[in-house]
């Protein structure tokens, strides 16, 4: 039986979104699943039968509204989750515009324009807004300008976020997790020159409880930030 709870998520595919996303499906909640294109839309609705999904490329975000505009939106949105990102190191002195963008661009204002499309239907309900940042939103070191420039705006967005809605009864969480094992911490490692183990980092399990913890909070409190950081 579907549930009363319908929860929008970014990055489903991999790592820390498809985590979240089994675990919310397996308790029955419902979930609409952003897909960059009609395939991935397929693959989604196939692992999680029942689910719904929206069609929008978070590389593109000027073309977000008008790809949802001739899709059919849910209903109501209880949860807005941003697990989507990517990421490309590299010294400031080589990074040139292009991979600035490609960050900034599904990384900060995506989320941006997401949430601004979804605000009315999360204030009609008294939603949530989670933002699954990273370490690098909170510290920035050698070879990550972009990325944790992108990361440090999320920051901003959110804590603009959670002042301006807060009266609305919308909550926001901020979710920093460290070294997380999923291809994204597979292809930072290729870029470091390192070898690559998934058994020292995060599970994204691990990841996914913290971010089940804030939603499922009771209504008295909200958890603003949330920062998890390898056990081992």
């Amino acid at each position: 039986m579907a549930g009363m709870t319908t929860h929008l998520i970014t990055g489903a595919g991999s790592g820390i979104g498809a985590a979240v996303a089994r675990r919310l499906h397996e308790r029955g909640d419902d979930l609409v699943l952003v897909a960059r294109d009609a395939g991935r839309a397929k693959e989604f609705e196939a692992r999680y039968p029942g689910a719904g999904t929206l069609v929008a490329d978070l590389a593109d975000p000027d073309r977000i509204s008008w790809a949802l505009g001739h899709q059919s939106m849910p209903e109501s949105v209880d949860s807005l989750l941003h697990i989507a990102g990517i990421v490309d190191l590299g010294p400031v002195g080589d990074l040139r515009p292009i991979t600035w963008h490609q960050q900034l661009n599904v990384n900060l204002i995506a989320p941006a324009e997401l949430t601004r499309l979804f605000l009315p239907q999360l204030r009609a309900v008294q939603g949530h807004v989670v933002f699954v940042n990273s370490g690098a939103g909170l510290a920035a070191h050698a070879e990550w300008a972009a990325y944790a420039a992108s990361k440090h705006g999320l920051k901003a967005l959110a804590d603009s976020l959670r002042h301006e809605e807060h009266a609305a009864g919308v909550r926001v969480t901020s979710v920093y997790p460290g070294r997380t094992a999923s291809p994204m911490q597979a292809k930072v490692h290729s870029q470091e020159g390192k070898e690559y183990d998934a058994s020292r980092w995060i599970d994204p399990e691990s990841v996914a409880t913290a971010i089940l913890t804030a939603l499922d909070l009771p209504r008295d409190a909200e958890i603003n930030d949330l920062t998890v950081r390898p056990g081992r």
